[in-house]
C-alpha cells in the first residue's frame, strides 16, 4: 500500500482547511509549506504591483520564497498531493521551492487548488521543472467546502 502526502502552502487559511479535509478523506499525512517569512495583508494585494505576491509573480517567477521547515521523511511517500491557492494562474513559486528541495524521483505529484474563480492555468507547466523524476499529474482546483466523499472520490480517480 502506497503511502500519501498532503502538503499545501495557505497564505489566508482557505486551502489549509481543504487541505486538512483532503488528507483525512484520504488517510494522508499532512504538511504545511510555512515561508520563512510570513505573508502580510499587504504582501498579498494583487493589485498592487509592489506588493511581495505581485513581484514575486509577475517580475520575477525565477524567485524561491525560502520555507520555513522541511519535511524530515519525503523519500516514504509514493503520491504528493500539493495544494496551494492560484495566484496570476500558477502556483506559488513557494511551491516550486518546496519541491525542489526534495529527491522526487519515482513519486506522484498531484497539485490541487483553490480559486477564487480561476482555473489551473499554466500551473503543471510552471511546476514540471520543480518536479524532476517524478510523474506530474494534471491538478484541479477543488471547492473550498468539498465534502469528504467528494474529495476521496477525486483522489482515487488521480491516483489510477
Amino acid at each position: 500500500m502506497s503511502k500519501k502526502l498532503v502538503a499545501y502552502f495557505s497564505a489566508s487559511g482557505v486551502t489549509a482547511a481543504l487541505a486538512k479535509n483532503l488528507a483525512a478523506a484520504i488517510d494522508a499525512d499532512l504538511f504545511e509549506i510555512e515561508p520563512e517569512v510570513k505573508y502580510t495583508k499587504a504582501d498579498l494585494d494583487w493589485t498592487n504591483k509592489k506588493s511581495r505576491s505581485s513581484v514575486e509573480m509577475n517580475n520575477d517567477k525565477l524567485s524561491r520564497p525560502v520555507v520555513a521547515k522541511k519535511l524530515g521523511n519525503m523519500s516514504e511517500y509514493d503520491e504528493v498531493f500539493v495544494g496551494f491557492p492560484i495566484w496570476w494562474y500558477i502556483a506559488p513559486t513557494i511551491v516550486n521551492t518546496f519541491l525542489e528541495g526534495y529527491d522526487l524521483a519515482g513519486k506522484t505529484i498531484i497539485p490541487f487548488a483553490t480559486s477564487g474563480g480561476s482555473g489551473m492555468g499554466e500551473t503543471n507547466e510552471y511546476l514540471a521543472n520543480s518536479c524532476k523524476g517524478a510523474k506530474l499529474v494534471e491538478g484541479k482546483v477543488l471547492r473550498r467546502n468539498a465534502c469528504a466523499d467528494e474529495l476521496k472520490k477525486w483522489a482515487e480517480e488521480i491516483m489510477r
